[in-house]
């Protein structure tokens, strides 16, 4: 099917037809992705399509690639597809691979999906909306909906050579931490410094190494010198390891009579990146700073219990780490007519008590919140948790086991 699809898009007479008026991220990413595969397809809109039209119909007719049936087609994860999902599904593949194009689906094109089919609210959507022209402007809104087709197809040009990059990058580190891991066996690199990664230039790999007992990434700057980098632990916004605090925000003479490093230069305020100037120096910086640093890692059980500790105190690195325990928020009460109890609150109140509740588990510094119960209840803190990128877990069952998922960063 996709190889049909695909040479339909490539011929030299090409032509596709969406809805008019109003769009949507749905058609208009739709229509970048069909342009990105021949910048000459021709894509006219109106409000029906045309008899015996022969080329490509989306978002519009109740075909293959329409969205507005009853019948419309739904994922095994439960988000609807929206046009956008169903060409992706069939064109992904020959784009990006069907294991990156599936990737890609998750983290890209079923946020957009889930917003056209239920309104959640999503930025990027939100973006693409605003080309529309106001609603009292005059003419018709086609040149609005292909100026933003143009935007959303460097955006998706823009996406697929970071996935492409990503996947190089992938198999890069792995040859890089073979070797690495070589060197340590072997004695030619120190075992103290099995912690610390030199690599030959940057490439990213915070995610993979995230998984590794990497603490610090040494790469050369294209500034020259020698940047340093802490990792962070998997499920976790914290590092391994931190630079020493006394380090941070200094620069130069600062620096170096703080860290004793002749050739330090620079040390974020937020301990993120440090810069020196010579590779030992580089090395050095680590080492002082995996043998100063005090390990402290919690986490925040939010509603669950003992079986919930016990998963939580399986993840990597944290059988030692302290667990909080919160309630979830209560939920105001309904009378028996229907009608809110006492406890209930205006609606800027009850926006002030979810987010009061999340500065509560924050001031706890997390790896990871679990999050478990009724769901009108726990929504608002998962949403404002996700808002801050907070790694937050829930429990599933697989293959008769309970197991931690995470459940994934919102836009």
């Amino acid at each position: 099917m996709t190889e049909d699809l695909l040479e339909q898009i490539q011929r030299k007479d090409a032509a596709a037809f969406t809805h008019g008026g109003k769009f949507h991220a749905d058609d208009v990413f739709s229509a970048a992705l069909l342009l990105y595969l021949n910048p000459e397809i021709v894509i006219t809109r109106g409000n029906r399509v045309p008899e015996n039209f022969a080329g490509i119909v989306f978002d519009i007719g109740r075909g293959r690639y329409d969205h507005h049936q009853k019948d419309s087609r739904v994922r095994e994860n439960g988000v609807p597809y929206a046009a956008f999902g169903l060409l992706w599904e069939e064109l992904g593949g020959a784009i990006l691979g069907e294991e990156l194009a599936a990737e890609f689906d998750e983290a890209f094109v079923q946020p957009l999906d889930n917003n056209d089919n239920t309104g959640e609210k999503n930025e990027l959507a939100t973006l693409i909306g605003n080309f529309n022209p106001a609603w009292d402007a005059q003419g018709g809104s086609d040149a609005a909906f292909f100026q933003a087709v143009s935007v959303a197809g460097m955006i998706l040009e823009n996406k697929f050579e970071r996935y492409r990059g990503n996947e190089r990058a992938d198999r890069q580190i792995e040859e890089v931490l073979a070797a690495h891991e070589r060197a340590v066996v072997s004695g030619e690199t120190a075992e103290r410094d099995a912690a610390i990664l030199i690599l030959p230039y940057f490439i990213p790999c915070q995610k993979r190494l995230s998984e590794t007992g990497i603490a610090f990434v040494i790469f050369p700057s294209n500034r020259g010198g020698y940047c340093i980098q802490p990792q962070k632990r998997e499920y976790s916004l914290h590092y391994k390891c931190s630079f020493p605090e006394c380090w941070l925000g200094l620069e130069k003479e600062e620096l170096a009579e703080a860290s004793g490093l002749e050739s330090a230069v620079f040390c974020h305020k937020g301990g993120f990146l440090m810069t020196v100037g010579e590779l030992s120096d580089a090395v050095e910086a680590c080492r002082i700073s995996l043998d100063s640093f005090k390990e402290e890692k919690a986490l925040v059980n939010v509603g669950g219990g003992e079986t919930a500790d016990e998963l939580l105190r399986e993840l990597p690195g944290m059988a030692e780490a302290q667990i909080y325990h919160m309630p979830l928020p209560e939920l105001p009460e309904l009378e028996q007519d229907g009608s809110y109890g006492e406890v209930a609150m205006e609606k800027a109140d009850w926006k002030l008590r979810n987010k009061d509740y999340v500065k509560q588990i924050l001031q706890c510094r997390p790896e990871a919140v679990y999050v478990e119960g009724d769901v009108f209840a726990a929504y608002p803190v998962v949403h404002l948790l996700r808002k801050k990128h907070v790694p937050v877990l829930a429990m599933a069952e697989r293959g008769g086991k309970r197991i931690l998922v995470r459940i994934p960063s919102g836009s």
